[in-house]
């Protein structure tokens, strides 16, 4: 009998098991050495995290609540009634805004109106305009051509709520040199209503407050 083949096979069968354990031991002092720097980072730094949260928090709070208070701001709405000779367009707007109006029956544009918020600039992209053009409804849906051809502008038909009667136009992209927005356009009687936006801020407000609450006499 060979007494050092038996040594050598009692040896190899605990090498595997010693193996295995020296494994499961490392693993466990990194998990160990791991989570005992975790909770040291949290102990030393819980602190500035809960500040930093906290902070975090109030600024989103006081984000939400000064939008929801800029939007009941603009509550009761003001209107606007436009000369009963071309229309009587009625227009509706926030209250935290004001308002220039042009009226001259004997002008090209016997209706120009100029909406924005606070003060009304000299010049600038208004929050809101409001025209009379004296010209068919069909020459100015024309003027659109070569910006629909070179795609600066998407048209499509439009109704109001409040005038379903009458189908109109909406046109949406750069409505005028350097200005983005949305204009609508509907025929009265020999001349073009015309209300749009000239920058796409006031787009919210232009489809949620004021197209609800447009109207005119056909």
């Amino acid at each position: 009998m060979n007494l050092n083949n038996r040594q050598g096979g009692y040896l190899s069968s605990l090498l595997i098991p010693l193996v295995v354990v020296g494994v499961l031991f490392v693993g466990a002092a990194g998990f160990g050495v791991w989570a005992f720097m975790e909770r040291q980072d949290y102990k030393n730094n819980s602190d500035q995290k809960s500040a930093a949260a906290a902070a975090a928090q109030k600024t989103a709070t006081q984000a939400e609540d000064a939008a929801k208070y800029a939007e009941e701001a603009k509550n009761p709405l003001q209107t606007f009634v436009g000369p009963a000779a071309f229309g009587a367009v009625t227009v509706q707007y926030p209250k935290t805004w004001s308002g220039y109006v042009i009226q001259d029956e004997a002008n090209d544009v016997p209706l120009n109106s100029f909406f924005h918020p606070d003060v009304v600039p000299a010049t600038g992209n208004y929050a809101l305009r409001v025209a009379i053009v004296n010209q068919p409804y069909s020459e100015v849906l024309e003027g659109y051509k070569d910006a629909i051809a070179k795609g600066l502008v998407a048209v499509s038909a439009y109704k109001l709520p409040k005038v379903d009667s009458i189908v109109g136009s909406r046109v949406d992209g750069e409505i005028d040199k350097e200005k983005q927005g949305s204009l609508v356009m509907f025929p009265i009687r020999n001349v073009t209503l015309e209300v749009w936006v000239e920058a796409q801020q006031y787009v919210p407000d232009f489809n949620n407050i004021v197209l609800p609450n447009l109207s005119f006499s056909p």
